[in-house]
């Protein structure tokens, strides 16, 4: 789960400083690097770094990135580790020089496969990222094969399992597309003449842009400064004779999602209240307050509060200096974190039932500390909801749950959990429940909570192999 943006400008708005703001925007979908590619009609320049957007795009930076057209991008690493060469957006030189660039948010499933086609035609990767193989794929194609640049993207599609959603840069057009079953977000608007994309709808409104929509599974649009294009791939279907059933991550819906964001077309804020008030039906028991995990469970708690008609209080302090934990890329790293991250009101358990509310459980560490810090801070009982079902299986679509061995919920039963937390009483949304606070049940992907992944039968194959090849390598 990263986030991307692209910019084209036909006014004089410059592209690099509006892809940053909307980068800015979507810190919270990747924090360990970020970077901006900008065309100028001659050239391509490219400015990335380890850490926040605000530490890597000083004034004095932002005006050697002069151009019309910019692709940037926040990285979350999932294939790949945590250097700069796996960082994004990629520059991908030929003989003409560096005149094109990619940005994409996702994971490939078939990496391995089309990466060594590849090889063997004599191209060359310089990083195990997702986002270079679809670059490379679409250069290949476009210069030693001849095809446009639409139809490359075309037979990317026919070709690479997974989910991505993509920002792909030349000296004189800006192409977006998304993958067919639309596993993760992608946004389209205008402001003014310019056009502006990116992950969430959040971005696109510090932007203040207008006409926003979801860009189609499948689309790819093509901007230039004479015109503009969107091919519908849907209306020609790519897998056969039948379109492929879309596969929205509804974790985006539950975790990574700014409150303030629409996607899937659904209010993200909407679903969190919705989910929290599903917590709350199938409880019957006596409770003094409400105290979510913030950020991310916030509304999910308001739900339930409401609900229950109990007061909600913002009892766990949050230091918002201190990354997302679900995403940091280690185990002691995220340890580390939530000491740094939570404290206690003072006083203010002393002697009360809580109703302790997250968004999700994945490996447990983290609310098992803070069960801990609410009891040591005198709370007299913690009831835990957790406004998921359980996670117990690995994604392969673009969130780091690398093998099922780490998944709390795959290696414990719910009671077994409740006594690791030392939690009072535990419990989970259920896949139905979940189901019941979106719009369309039947357009969202649950393969992290019910094992059913959405491919084609031939993936399952890499995907056996991929989770055999973490696990032995530890």
């Amino acid at each position: 789960m990263c986030g991307i943006s692209g910019y084209f400008s036909r006014s004089t708005q410059p592209a690099a400083s509006q892809v940053m703001l909307a980068l800015y925007a979507q810190q919270h979908r990747g924090q360990e690097s970020c970077g901006i590619a900008v065309s100028d009609g001659k050239k391509l320049r490219l400015h990335k770094e380890m850490g926040y957007v605000k530490e890597a795009f000083s004034i004095q930076t932002l005006e050697k990135l002069s151009g019309f057209a910019a692709i940037g991008h926040v990285r979350y690493p999932t294939r790949g580790a945590s250097a700069i060469c796996n960082t994004q957006p990629y520059l991908i030189e030929t003989l003409s020089g560096p005149i094109y660039a990619i940005a994409s948010n996702g994971d490939i499933v078939n990496y391995d496969e089309i990466a060594n086609e590849l090889r063997v035609k004599g191209v060359h990767f310089s990083s195990k990222n997702d986002g270079e193989l679809l670059g490379r794929f679409i250069v290949y194609h476009h210069e030693r094969e001849g095809m446009e640049i639409v139809d490359a993207i075309k037979l990317l599609m026919k070709r690479i399992k997974g989910a991505y959603s993509s920002v792909f840069l030349t000296r004189e057009a800006l192409y977006a597309f998304r993958d067919i079953q639309g596993f993760r977000p992608m946004m389209f608007g205008r402001v003014g003449d310019d056009i502006a994309i990116a992950s969430e709808s959040c971005a696109l409104d510090i932007l203040r842009a207008r006409e926003m929509r979801e860009m189609k599974p499948g689309e790819i649009e093509v901007i230039t400064r004479r015109s503009e294009r969107s091919i519908d791939t849907e209306q020609q279907p790519l897998l056969g004779n039948t379109p492929p059933r879309l596969r929205h991550c509804v974790f985006e819906l539950i975790y990574f999602a700014r409150p303030d964001s629409t996607q899937f077309d659904e209010y993200v804020y909407d679903v969190r209240h919705k989910i929290g008030a599903k917590l709350a039906e199938h409880d019957d028991f006596e409770a003094d307050v409400v105290v979510p995990v913030p950020d991310s469970a916030n509304f999910i708690a308001m739900g339930y509060a409401n609900a229950k008609n109990l007061p909600m209080h913002l009892a766990l302090i949050r230091n918002h200096y201190v990354g997302r934990t679900f995403i940091r890329p280690d185990q002691y790293t995220r340890d580390e974190s939530v000491r740094q991250k939570f404290n206690p009101l003072k006083d203010f358990f002393t002697g009360k039932r809580v109703v302790l509310v997250d968004d999700s459980m994945v490996r447990g560490t983290t609310i098992r500390k803070l069960v801990r810090m609410v009891k040591g801070a005198g709370a007299a009982e913690v009831h835990l909801r957790i406004g998921s079902p359980p996670v117990r299986y690995s994604c392969y679509y673009g969130i780091d749950t690398p093998t099922r061995g780490e998944l709390i919920a795959n290696r414990m039963s719910i009671e077994d959990i409740r006594t690791y937390l030392d939690a009072d009483s535990l419990k989970y949304l259920t896949i139905e429940d979940l189901q019941t606070c979106v719009h369309d049940s039947s357009h969202f992907c649950y393969a992290c909570f019910d094992g059913n992944y959405p491919l084609p039968r031939d993936t399952q194959r890499l995907i056996r192999e991929k989770e055999e090849r973490q696990t032995t390598s530890g």
